[in-house]
């Protein structure tokens, strides 16, 4: 099972337009760095009663589900648009909870799948809750930290 990096995104505060980038580093227990959910910046909108938890640390959709998406409702949400970090292609990410997996040089591991919530309804659209139910990506925390950068591999281990 093996897939590839397509586009990686962060915003630096809650709320904030995702921000696309070349390239983004991941340090290991906390995350994304720069993004709105690095470990203990308080700036993003994940359950309180969950912040702090690897829950936060790197999230990561599939590009084929946002395309499936908008072909079924007609809409043309771009690949920031669900607000995920990770934007993958050619991998199935439900298939990854539980499992250690490499993207480029950093190991991470899928904690829960990522389903959409009232508040990306809200920022994004309505459709997005019954339309993205376990379709809406992956939570994972990041093992072992370094870069990862558009076009890197995915290969679950």
């Amino acid at each position: 099972m093996n897939g590839e990096v397509l586009a990686i995104f962060t915003a630096a505060v809650a709320e904030a337009p995702l921000q696309p980038v070349p390239e983004a580093s991941l340090e290991a227990g906390k995350g994304l760095v720069g993004d709105r959910y690095y470990r203990d910046t308080g700036t993003g909108t994940f359950s309180e009663k969950l912040r702090g938890s690897p829950d936060s640390e790197i999230t990561l959709i599939e590009a084929e589900e946002i395309e499936r998406f908008n072909a079924d409702f007609g809409l043309t949400l771009g690949l920031g648009a669900p607000r995920r970090n990770i934007v993958t292609r050619n991998i199935r990410l439900n298939d990854l909870v539980g499992r250690r997996f490499n993207v480029g040089q950093v190991v991470l591991e899928g904690i829960r799948l990522c389903e959409p919530c009232a508040h990306l309804a809200k920022i994004v659209s309505p459709e997005v809750l019954p339309g993205l139910v376990h379709r809406a990506g992956l939570r994972a925390c990041v093992v072992t930290g370094g870069t990862v950068r558009q076009g890197d591999a995915i290969v679950a281990t």
